[in-house]
């Protein structure tokens, strides 16, 4: 108990410094919401000095912060600038299609790298682990932009399999069939995460799981007989999980992150072309309130990967 509450002042004191350094951050970038009003030789000084007044940009950014901080601490994200609309619940209409893209290519990337790693290890020096070296190479290296416009142009226009972009097709469409219809149009977005994903991971577990191989009890294992499948349960899995989880819960804000560059290309509404509209349009509300409903779900899932850890390495709860 005391551990999980020591972890929750953590969180609080992270999303606080958080919440500092990234309202600085785009206060002080260049231009503004209303720069495009300034060029506007039909928009008058008093108007748009009205308009700020209005939002409270007329006020410093010591009183802009603070009167945004009060707001947050009640769960009011303000008021976007460019739809009118409360933040809030623009963010939580587009949060669901992210958080099911990034968490189905976690649970993917944690699957697949597992077994191509540990597969690579096993078969060490034969073409099989050559094999998955340079398929993990190549992912390590290949930009998830680039990717996702192949993936459009051989799968989408080439052999017309899936959609070039959107979540839903032409025909409306309910029930079952329009969860269906959004898988469909979520399968390139996931595939291009999943495989940008997986290079670092297969390379990292390949490394560990060598490592294990070349230790002095694996050796014992052997020497007693045990077949393969008791060698991977019982010695290989259990040094391999506490690394990997760690390992996932730092890789999040990368996948999140890399949401903004897909939804944008996919033409997906999820907050990751939410943020992106509005960092465009300099949107300060819905940059806000995107950029620390990001932090939170990246820290709490840091903070579930280490409770996790702690279920799994008893060594840890003596700490």
């Amino acid at each position: 108990m005391p551990k999980l509450l020591n972890k929750l002042l953590y969180l609080s004191l992270m999303i606080f410094l958080i919440s500092i350094i990234s309202f600085l951050a785009i206060h002080s970038a260049p231009n503004s919401f209303f720069g495009a009003g300034e060029l506007n030789p039909n928009m008058t000084k008093e108007a748009i000095e009205q308009l700020k007044a209005i939002y409270g940009l007329d006020k410093s950014l010591f009183e802009q912060y603070l009167d945004w901080i009060v707001n947050i601490l009640t769960l009011n994200f303000g008021v976007s600038f460019v739809s009118g609309q409360d933040v809030g619940t623009e963010i939580l209409t587009r949060l669901p299609v992210t958080l099911v893209m990034n968490i189905t290519a976690l649970i993917a990337v944690f699957g697949l790298s597992l077994y191509l790693g540990i597969k690579a290890a096993l078969s060490y020096g034969k073409k099989v682990d050559y094999l998955i070296r340079q398929i993990s190479l190549i992912s390590f290296s290949m930009p998830s932009f680039y990717l996702a416009l192949l993936f459009i142009l051989f799968f989408s226009l080439y052999l017309e399999l899936f959609p070039i972009a959107g979540l839903h097709s032409i025909e409306t469409k309910t029930g079952i069939s329009n969860y269906l219809d959004m898988s469909w149009h979520l399968v390139l977005p996931i595939s291009v995460m999943i495989f940008v994903g997986l290079g670092s991971m297969i390379i990292y577990i390949r490394s560990l799981t060598l490592e294990i191989l070349k230790s002095d009890y694996y050796y014992f294992a052997l020497s007693r007989g045990l077949d393969k499948k008791k060698l991977l349960r019982y010695y290989i899995l259990p040094n391999l999980l506490p690394p990997i989880i760690t390992l996932l819960g730092l890789s999040l804000p990368g996948l999140i992150g890399g949401s903004v560059i897909l939804e944008s290309i996919f033409g997906i509404e999820g907050m990751g072309q939410l943020f992106f509209m509005s960092a465009l349009s300099r949107d300060y509300p819905v940059i806000m309130g995107t950029l620390m409903i990001t932090a939170f779900l990246t820290l709490l899932g840091n903070m579930l990967a280490d409770l996790l850890l702690m279920k799994l390495n008893p060594y840890m709860k003596r700490e």
